[in-house]
């Protein structure tokens, strides 16, 4: 029970090593954080679609419960402008943003996401869950943020437009609205987004965000904003958030399902990738399946206080470690910031404009866009590129959970093609050694006459059978003038199924038919079990298995050398020395 007290709550690691110094990086860092995080939580609450006060109640109980259980040292847990969206994306076909109702599925959505990370942690599948490849998540982070924008044009503008993730949509109803924009709004929202803009290269001593927050409520207020036309957050209930179990209704949760699903694979990743970012900086191991029951202990008790999700917020982990965080602890800090702001700070928010909300927003999804990930991708490899271009494309233009769902389906479509049609290198001998290479990438390596040796990049299985049957068949008829033997190098093969051994024993008589004799060197442990299970060995003879290229070469030789009456061995031997 204790071990698994220990291994479960990960707190019990650092914590007797505690001390003031650790203290005073985390006390640094919380402050920090919680600063930051009172207005990025509000603005990304009305990404979500429910009230301001439902992004600082994030900051509560999820803040408290992962630095118990969290493997990362680093990781600054809150809500995130992503996950808002896909919140917002899934919520608003089933009920109106900021009713009631709306509110309610969002908890439930909470608290199923959380649910299914525990879960899928408990049942360590973190290794197997990285669904998205990193084409995937460029392309989603690049059309996530351009949504997450244009759905603030209505507080930008101080128009009404319908909610909705499709950004054209958005574009139609502001061009026909045009006549109604209210100004004095958009000087406000307007004049706060280049005010932010401006701070990135002023960098003032405070988050830019809350110097623009704490200046427009005390600008609001001084004004009368209200009076202006411009609308404002008003009010905001105080107090910490009480203990309710969200409404469990067996239909919601079936309509809710995708989306959980799809939150709850993007925290996991966002919070795997940030926190093995940190963790490599920093020299330390995270769990990856660990972190998953930390995420979803944080969400699903979260969400029985009222809070929306919650997962690793780069800005402000980047944030923390600057301020020299040293432990989770720093998560307790922040949400001690959060608690007082909840229990005597409040009312002052009522005079918070919303376009200040709007430019927060705006500008802090604009800076998630990475135009030089599109670059590298497409310039290491660009079939990557076209895939992250594609995922982009097909969030922006069908849909959040759709361009998603067809970005992972695209990258496993090329997966497949990939592996159905491996590369398949012809080996020449490298004069002075026993070592076979890649005739086409070693010009020193010398092919052996009347020998093709081919070297099979992948394992060999159903996916590529019928490739590796065919190319080695038509390679052995392009050159069957001067081709007697040919030599299967698999040592780079790691698995072999039954499908391949069918193939494998159909390619022999075809060989055979051309007077072509078939050899396989260099197989692995567990590939050799199969060949033996299967009844290949006997099939083919055991005098056609051998350890390596070498073994195999060097018999062959001697064969011919045997029908020729030639020194072919001989010669053989005089190359490699």
């Amino acid at each position: 029970m204790e071990e698994w007290l220990r291994k479960t709550f990960r707190i019990a690691e650092w914590l007797p090593n505690y001390n003031s110094h650790k203290f005073g990086g985390d006390l640094t860092a919380g402050l920090t954080t919680g600063v930051m995080f009172i207005p990025q939580g509000m603005a990304y609450a009305v990404i979500a679609g429910v009230p301001p006060i439902y992004g600082l109640y994030a900051g509560v109980i999820p803040l408290l419960i992962y630095p118990l259980l969290g493997t990362s040292k680093n990781l600054s847990i809150g809500p995130v402008a992503i996950d808002m969206l896909i919140v917002a994306a899934g919520v608003s076909l089933l009920a109106e943003p900021n009713t009631d109702r709306y509110i309610t599925l969002t908890i439930l959505l909470t608290m199923m996401a959380g649910g299914m990370q525990l879960l899928m942690g408990s049942m360590r599948l973190g290794s197997i869950l990285n669904i998205f490849s990193r084409p995937v998540i460029a392309g989603f982070t690049l059309a996530a943020p351009i949504i997450i924008a244009f759905s603030q044009v209505n507080n930008l503008l101080g128009i009404n437009i319908p909610q909705t993730q499709y950004v054209f949509v958005i574009i139609e109803e502001m061009l026909l609205q045009f006549d109604e924009i209210h100004w004095q709004t958009f000087m406000w929202g307007g004049g706060a987004i280049l005010l932010l803009a401006i701070m990135r290269y002023v960098k003032p001593v405070f988050p830019s965000s809350v110097i623009i927050l704490i200046g427009s409520l005390v600008l609001s207020w001084g004004i009368g904003a209200e009076k202006l036309g411009i609308q404002l957050v008003s009010d905001i209930p105080s107090g910490l958030p009480s203990f309710a179990l969200p409404e469990i209704n067996f239909n919601n949760m079936r309509e809710l399902l995708p989306t959980a699903l799809t939150l709850a694979l993007v925290q996991f990743m966002s919070v795997a990738s940030l926190g093995q970012t940190f963790a490599k900086r920093h020299n330390y191991i995270i769990d990856a399946n660990h972190e998953l029951v930390a995420l979803g202990a944080s969400n699903f008790l979260g969400s029985l206080f009222k809070s929306i999700p919650v997962s690793g917020s780069f800005s402000r982990s980047a944030a923390s470690e600057q301020a020299n965080v040293q432990t989770p602890l720093a998560n307790i800090i922040t949400s001690v910031v959060i608690i007082a702001t909840l229990l005597f700070l409040t009312p002052i928010f009522y005079f918070l404009p919303m376009p200040i909300l709007a430019a927060i927003i705006i500008v802090s999804a604009l800076n998630l866009i990475d135009i030089g990930e599109f670059k590298f991708l497409y310039k290491t490899k660009r079939s990557e590129g076209l895939i992250a271009i594609f995922t982009a494309l097909s969030t922006l233009l069908i849909g959040i959970q759709e361009g998603i769902l067809l970005g992972v389906i695209a990258s496993m479509i090329y997966m497949f093609y990939h592996y159905s049609r491996p590369n398949v290198a012809e080996l020449g001998i490298i004069p002075g050694t026993r070592l076979f290479k890649n005739l086409d990438r070693n010009p020193e390596a010398k092919p052996i006459n009347g020998v093709m040796i081919l070297r099979v990049d992948a394992s060999f299985s159903f996916v590529n059978a019928d490739f590796f049957r065919d190319y080695i068949i038509e390679k052995s008829r392009k050159r069957n003038q001067s081709t007697r033997y040919v030599i299967i190098d698999g040592s780079t093969i790691n698995s072999l199924d039954t499908t391949a051994i069918d193939k494998i024993k159909s390619m022999v008589g075809t060989l055979k038919n051309w007077d072509i004799e078939l050899y396989i060197a260099g197989l692995k442990g567990p590939v050799r079990d199969v060949v033996d299970k299967s009844g290949l060995r006997e099939f083919l003879g055991s005098d056609h298995f051998y350890r390596d290229p070498h073994e195999a070469v060097s018999h062959i030789l001697e064969l011919i050398d045997e029908e020729d009456k030639s020194s072919r061995l001989a010669d053989y031997k005089d190359v490699i020395g």
